[in-house]
């Protein structure tokens, strides 16, 4: 597997970053654009899009998740793309959103299309196996793909994110596309059961879990009902939280799953730390789970599509 790192080293408080890395960009509409790739030596190979929250960079989302892992072991492109202002320009309107987002006019579904259709052009995707992952504002982003162009993905997950009035409005997908959640009931960011979240950072308009895994559902033509519930083996007793997964009965190839972190904060659940300072991450956004790992458990769920 070789590297190729494109982006600016940009920490948020809670980072674990290397060195700073080498800087390439791609101009979208006039715009100079940065991210970080880890690419395979056998071509053309799926491609996954990961995208970070808010504050944080590519090169955030790269060293505090097992996507490298994942990329090294499966032989899949990942690319780690960067928000201007460390924030993506996602459906919610101004005011279900936190301050500081991109400028004005951002345009990252352009963005992250034209990101796509590079590496297909160069032959290092297949266009039949791109995926999109986000946490957080990354989550949103994630959404908001499949909302405006569903037609580029065979599957996608959200981490730690719901939708809200305006971005639920604002959603008219042309096609449905396999989506896997992944939020915890402690969230004092992304409340669970919608509203405003308990954290001084956190703004209101969300709604619920169980109403955005319904708005996915209705879209994929599936039933509204749960298609039954497993509690996953609590690997981790010392992390004060658990995992559920629930499934939908949904048409073949447009599953939408829910895995519920029961007492999990704002954290991408994983097999390793994903925080310098961990006690002060656990203070701030609530526990991190580690009887599962986000990038494993979305990675399996994208294998099987398409």
């Amino acid at each position: 597997m070789r590297w190729r790192r494109i982006g600016m080293l940009a920490l948020g408080a809670l980072a674990l970053g290397p060195g700073p890395a080498r800087s390439e960009t791609i101009v979208i509409n006039g715009t100079t654009r940065t991210f970080t790739a880890q690419l395979p030596d056998s071509k053309p190979a799926p491609l996954v899009i990961a995208l970070h929250g808010k504050t944080q960079s590519g090169l955030d989302m790269m060293t505090r998740t097992s996507w490298p892992a994942v990329a090294k072991r499966e032989q899949v492109a990942v690319v780690f793309p960067d928000g201007l202002n460390r924030a993506w320009a996602d459906l919610r309107s101004d005011e279900e959103r936190a301050s500081n987002g991109p400028p004005k006019g951002t345009d990252d579904v352009a963005f992250i299309s034209q990101l796509i259709q590079k590496f297909i052009d160069d032959g290092t995707a297949d266009r039949k196996r791109i995926y999109v992952t986000g946490i957080s504002n990354g989550g949103a982003m994630t959404m908001t793909l499949l909302c405006r162009r569903p037609d580029l993905f065979a599957a996608a997950a959200s981490v730690i994110m719901n939708l809200t009035n305006h971005s639920a409005r604002a959603c008219q997908p042309s096609r449905p596309v396999p989506l896997l959640m992944m939020n915890g009931t402690a969230d004092p960011l992304i409340p669970y059961q919608g509203g405003r979240g308990s954290s001084s950072f956190a703004v209101g308009g969300f709604w619920s879990t169980d109403k955005t895994l319904a708005f996915w559902r209705d879209v994929n033509g599936c039933e509204a009902r749960n298609a039954g519930s497993s509690e996953l083996e609590d690997r981790d007793r010392n992390d004060h939280s658990t995992v559920t997964r629930i499934g939908s009965h949904c048409p073949a190839g447009r599953d939408v799953v829910l895995y519920r972190v029961n007492g999990g904060g704002h954290r991408m659940p994983g097999s390793f730390a994903d925080a310098r300072f961990e006690r002060l991450a656990d203070n701030i956004l609530g526990p991190q789970n580690h009887d599962i790992d986000g990038a494993e458990t979305i990675w399996a769920f994208f294998q099987r599509f398409p």
